[in-house]
């Protein structure tokens, strides 16, 4: 009998009311991220180590500079203060040494400087000599056609173009009929 009233007052009992969902006023609590650290393996580099320098035997001497010199010893030809007539060719000739420790070579040449320049070209080579010997210059030269007094001076130079040396000059008269 129980279980019977049971089951009358249940079914004579109103529905429930269903609640209504209400969404919560604060919001749900954030997740924070979390920092994974990993560590990271150290790179090491290596550095060969240089090997010492090994120097056997004597050492190779570096060249050093030579120095540039002529000296003057003599006129082989035309003599100072020699006479001739007026458009007359001259060969002159001086003789001279190396007295450098250069070797002298087709970059070397005898410039003129001063004075007429007696026809002859601006420069010519100086003839090759190597340091210590003897050379003999030559220029031909033409005697002017007025008469007068004369001096012709030259000097050499390296081939950097650097004057060296003693100048060497031919030094004539002119004169008509002779």
């Amino acid at each position: 009998m129980i279980l019977f009233i049971c089951v009358y007052l249940w079914s004579c009992s109103p529905a429930p009311t269903p609640t209504p969902f209400i969404p919560p006023t604060v919001p749900p609590p954030l997740i924070e991220p979390t920092l994974i650290i990993q560590p990271t393996r150290q790179v090491v580099i290596i550095q060969p180590t240089p090997l010492p320098t090994v120097i056997s035997g004597t050492p190779t001497p570096t060249p050093e500079e030579c120095t540039n010199d002529l000296t003057f010893i003599a006129d082989v030809t035309v003599p100072d203060n020699t006479f001739y007539d007026v458009g007359a060719i001259i060969d002159k000739q001086w003789l001279v040494e190396n007295s450098g420790t250069c070797n002298w070579d087709s970059r070397y040449i005898l410039k003129h400087i001063s004075g007429d320049d007696l026809g002859a070209p601006a420069f010519i080579a100086l003839y090759p000599a190597r340091a210590g010997t003897q050379a003999t210059l030559q220029i031909t030269f033409t005697a002017p056609f007025i008469e007068g007094a004369y001096q012709s001076e030259w000097r050499a130079f390296d081939k950097d173009g650097i004057p060296f040396g003693d100048p060497v000059f031919i030094k004539i008269i002119v004169q008509s009929g002779g």
